[in-house]
């Protein structure tokens, strides 16, 4: 999905150089555009006011499930998925050069990294720490004497922050993988024509009214690919729901089941229609 003709656009990711969302963001955009920024939060707000012309972030991994801070700032932010891509995520165990597996006692990474590699973490028996990266985490062991310090990142990033890879594949599965969007305030119209759409929407607390707003799609024949729930934040117990089908939303089937849902939510916003990933 890699675009020539978006070379002059600014992308913001969360991260720093050699995190896996940078080979996002060249898979989406080609090189020489992307920005990093410290958290999700500083991404969607820099696209939002318009400091980078789009943002890319992970909301899925296939082993640890949905990236729960993508979709609350979603819904925060006046911003719209434009694309999405999949990126092979192939973790390594790097660290100072001269150090060894058996040399290591405490393991550095974005909690997400560490939960994909737990089994390889548990055989080891050390200590795993949380940081907000794992570029970051590998930038960290580089600058800091930590005798025993290793770090869960990609093998860019240990050569980008001059580390030894002393373990490769160490993600529990063989077929982990990520799933990033990404975001703009206007779709660029370098992904093709859209073929999938994602909504969220929240239901009046009443007996059958997710199942009511869920037929409106089988009654249409779309099919739906993945629905999430996450709290509302605007009140306990209150929850969004979050919903992608194999639609654009301009589709004469998808107005009607929008239009109908119309009728069984409190609240419903179209996120974006785009490409789907291939």
């Amino acid at each position: 999905m890699m675009q020539t003709a978006a070379q002059q656009l600014k992308v913001g990711f969360q991260g720093e150089p050699g995190a896996y969302s940078e080979s996002a963001v060249r898979q989406l955009f080609g090189e020489g555009v992307s920005i990093p920024l410290h958290s999700f939060h500083r991404v969607f707000e820099a696209v939002e006011i318009g400091t980078v012309d789009h943002g890319v972030v992970p909301i899925e991994n296939s082993h640890a499930g949905s990236i729960n801070d993508t979709y609350d700032l979603l819904v925060k932010h006046g911003v719209r998925i434009v694309a999405e891509t999949i990126v092979r995520i192939s973790h390594c165990l790097v660290a100072p050069i001269g150090t060894s597996v058996n040399d290591v006692r405490v393991v550095f990474s974005h909690v997400q990294a560490l939960d994909q590699c737990e089994e390889f973490l548990s055989s080891l028996g050390v200590e795993n720490v949380a940081v907000h990266d794992t570029a970051g985490a590998a930038r960290m062991i580089s600058q800091e004497v930590r005798p025993g310090a290793a770090a869960i990142a990609s093998r860019e990033a240990a050569e980008i922050y001059g580390l030894e890879v002393i373990a490769t594949g160490i993600e529990d599965r063989a077929d982990n993988s990520t799933k990033f969007v990404a975001i703009g305030t206007n779709d660029p119209g370098i992904f093709g024509p859209p073929d999938k759409t994602s909504i969220v929407f929240s239901t009046a607390d009443i007996p059958g009214a997710l199942f009511k707003c869920l037929k409106e799609f089988s009654d249409q024949g779309i099919n739906l690919s993945k629905i999430e729930s996450r709290p509302s934040q605007a009140r306990a117990w209150q929850y969004h729901f979050y919903l992608d089908f194999d639609a654009p939303s301009h589709d004469q089937r998808a107005k009607g089941a929008l239009e109908a849902l119309g009728e069984h939510t409190t609240f419903l916003r179209v996120l974006g229609s785009y490409a789907g990933f291939r």
